[in-house]
């Protein structure tokens, strides 16, 4: 066992110094991970990033497009063929049609590579040639980002808090019920322990669907080729003073460890651990529209993620001793078509202090981090109109019906901001039930229909300084 793992060790440091010299002397690859909880809209960023990486004429703030340095962009297979490849065309084809509809949410982990042939800027330019830069954009499904927070939870502590959460929640009371029953449970069977199971994703569906974002663990809910196996059939128990040996809660310990050390760190150490370059999409307005206690709720989850990373600089000698580190950060505030502009600086400082404790980690560790309100698809167009005597900001767009089906066109003003994000913190983080001073409301539009012209990627908010920021100095 121990020999196994010095090879395996030793294995990984060998690729790392290949990657090092390939990226040094031939094709430099930057690998792109774009996660965030569910609904955050992963698959439409990615979408039209390379869709707009592909016809460059809506890249103003991406320098390297400004200064006419790029001269072509263009798909190929990616390097891990055991991966799935992201499927752009059927994603950019839903956004595209004559009736456009949003694609389906990502359910697995996917690939795809995006090489850009570009001029070297400055005195070099004279001298050489254009060279290609390789983009590998991995994509994380939601729900198995949460499961990242496990890698430092005994079960005895994540058992403790997702019981106390579930405790506040009435779609949880029948699971609770039966924990109850199962409390110091000598004899067992695997049935009863299915049921339990069965009861436990049960609740998990309903409390993702009323917009909880504690949802743990996050293959309970995709369990891909994993289901029915018994990694997968655990539940959380009351802690026991002395549990039997043989008991149902030494039983649920044993599989959540084993589900720790066999799907997460597995799952951490082939995927997560390659990234240099980081999104994090956060649907801050979809959390402030549901209330204090889901802004919370965020807010928890996403420190528990961005735990797992492990940022600072990708110096040549620390990547071959120490693996890599995300060397940049970005905070992205999805759905912001859904405010008039006047509001997105608002949106982006509310953002910035929700996660105040993990951008505050990663720049200590010496990674670079910015947060900013970005749409990666605008759905909407602003609009200003008179209420008893005074202007609102409103937008404009087609609303999506709760069928999935295309509604009319209507007007929306969701409400103004505070300028102080602790006006929405300190009541999330007190466990208010709801906004005394103010209401936030939200609507849900369907992509807009688009009439590009040649060379045109789909509109957007601020997509280009997040190009820019991400992958513009190694442009």
């Amino acid at each position: 066992m121990v020999i196994g793992r010095m090879a395996e060790g030793l294995a990984r440091q060998v690729e790392a110094v290949g990657e090092s010299v390939s990226e040094t002397f031939f094709e430099p690859v930057i690998r792109l991970g774009v996660t965030g909880l569910a609904r955050a809209g992963k698959t439409v960023f990615i979408t039209s990033l390379v869709a707009n990486l592909m016809d460059r004429g809506r890249l103003h703030g991406l320098v390297a497009q400004a200064d006419g340095r790029i001269q072509t962009a263009f798909l190929q297979p990616q390097p891990d063929d055991t991966v799935p490849r992201f499927d752009y065309e059927r994603h950019l084809a839903a956004l595209t049609a004559a009736t456009p509809h949003w694609p389906d949410s990502t359910s697995a982990i996917s690939e795809l590579r995006l090489s850009l042939r570009v001029r070297p800027d400055g005195f070099l330019g004279g001298f050489q040639g254009p060279r290609v830069i390789h983009l590998d954009i991995v994509d994380y499904p939601g729900e198995w980002l949460m499961d990242l927070a496990l890698l430092d939870k005994s079960y005895a502590d994540w058992a403790g808090d997702v019981l106390s959460w579930a405790s506040k929640r009435p779609m949880a009371q029948g699971f609770l019920a039966e924990v109850e029953k199962a409390y110091e449970k000598a004899d067992w069977t695997e049935t009863e322990v299915q049921e339990l199971t069965r009861l436990y994703r049960r609740y998990l569906v309903r409390a993702r669907d009323a917009g909880h974002s504690d949802i743990t663990p996050g293959r309970f809910l995709l369990p891909g080729e994993m289901k029915g196996s018994p990694v997968l059939s655990f539940v959380p128990l009351m802690q026991e003073d002395r549990p039997s040996r043989r008991g149902l809660y030494r039983e649920m310990e044993r599989r959540y460890d084993a589900y720790r050390d066999r799907v997460v760190k597995p799952f951490f150490r082939d995927h997560f651990s390659r990234i240099d370059r980081q999104v994090v999409l956060v649907d801050a307005l979809g959390a402030i529209h549901k209330g204090p206690m889901a802004v919370e709720e965020q807010r928890r989850a996403m420190a528990g993620i961005l735990s797992a990373f492990r940022p600072g600089q990708n110096a040549f000698l620390s990547r071959l001793l120490r693996g890599k580190r995300v060397e940049k950060i970005l905070f992205a505030a999805t759905k912001a078509d859904h405010l008039h502009h006047s509001q997105h600086g608002r949106l982006t400082a509310i953002m910035e202090a929700m996660l105040r404790d993990a951008v505050d980690r990663a720049r200590f560790a010496g990674a670079n981090t910015q947060a900013m309100s970005i749409a990666a698809l605008r759905a909407t167009v602003e609009e200003t109109l008179q209420h008893e005597g005074q202007p609102l900001d409103c937008v404009r767009g087609t609303l999506l019906d709760a069928d999935g089906n295309r509604g009319r066109m209507a007007a929306m003003y969701p409400g103004e901001l505070p300028e102080d994000p602790n006006r929405l913190l300190n009541p999330a983080m007190a466990g208010q039930d709801t906004w005394l001073d103010g209401e936030y409301d939200l609507m849900n539009f369907a992509p807009a229909q688009l009439r590009l012209k040649p060379g045109e990627g789909p509109p957007h908010i601020r997509l280009d300084r997040a190009a820019q920021f991400l992958i513009g100095d190694k442009l």
